[in-house]
């Protein structure tokens, strides 16, 4: 299947899921998850009408940067280690995974202009996963009022595998209700307008709770190996 077909499926999926809601597809951004597949497949992406390309690994990103460049708006959404802050901030516009201090005190310092930040949520509370815990996040993200060049635009999750959509839903509607408690404080350096969750086996659910950003790998660039 090419990228286009599959992105027409896609599509036609959020706007199933969001004609459920009351949603407008407009409103949704799809990160097209390129991190398993070759700078061909990443550039098809592109021409099929995906401006947005998510890489979760330095290497990756920085590989088909080089090649892509501005083309794409690029999404880092894998965990980031502040010692390699410095190799991809100024190649991107959004990071997914701010969890901590040390991050946002390396990014404010690195970046050469204010940088979109999603703050990683722990929901599910799984030990495989990164991320905040949900009781943590409204502190956090007050002490970030600190570093002037990073500016909180929404929380980020990651749902587990799991076929219950009960157990699904309860994940993004978390995230979905701890953002607006954010939005309500009214921060000038964390609008908190958006929510980053849902990937190719879950994204209607998370479109339906209120997902604004979701991240596609394999059902829109397929599982082909680099």
């Amino acid at each position: 299947m090419t990228v286009t077909e599959n992105l027409a499926k896609i599509e036609a999926n959020i706007r199933q899921a969001c004609n459920k809601v009351g949603r407008d597809p407009q409103d949704i951004t799809i990160i097209g998850v390129t991190k398993y597949v070759t700078i061909e497949r990443a550039l098809e992406t592109i021409y099929s009408g995906i401006r947005h390309l998510g890489e979760n690994r330095m290497e990756g990103l920085l590989e088909k940067h080089q090649v892509i460049g501005e083309k794409a708006i690029w999404h880092f959404i894998g965990t980031l280690q502040s010692r390699k802050v410095k190799d991809i901030i100024n190649q991107v516009s959004y990071i997914h995974s701010l969890d901590r201090k040390s991050l946002a005190k390396e990014i404010n310092k690195r970046t050469d202009e204010p940088v979109d930040c999603f703050i990683q949520v722990n929901v599910s509370g799984e030990e495989s996963k990164h991320g905040l815990q949900p009781d943590n996040v409204v502190e956090f993200v007050d002490t970030l009022q600190n570093y002037p060049n990073i500016r909180v635009v929404g929380l980020m999750t990651m749902a587990p595998h799991v076929e219950d959509e009960s157990v699904l839903r309860e994940v993004f509607k978390s995230l979905r209700q701890l953002r607006d408690s954010i939005q309500e404080k009214e921060w000038g350096h964390a609008p908190c307008q958006y929510l980053s969750m849902g990937m190719s086996n879950d994204y209607q659910l998370a479109i339906e709770e209120g997902a604004t950003h979701i991240r596609i790998g394999s059902s829109l660039v397929g599982p082909y190996e680099e």
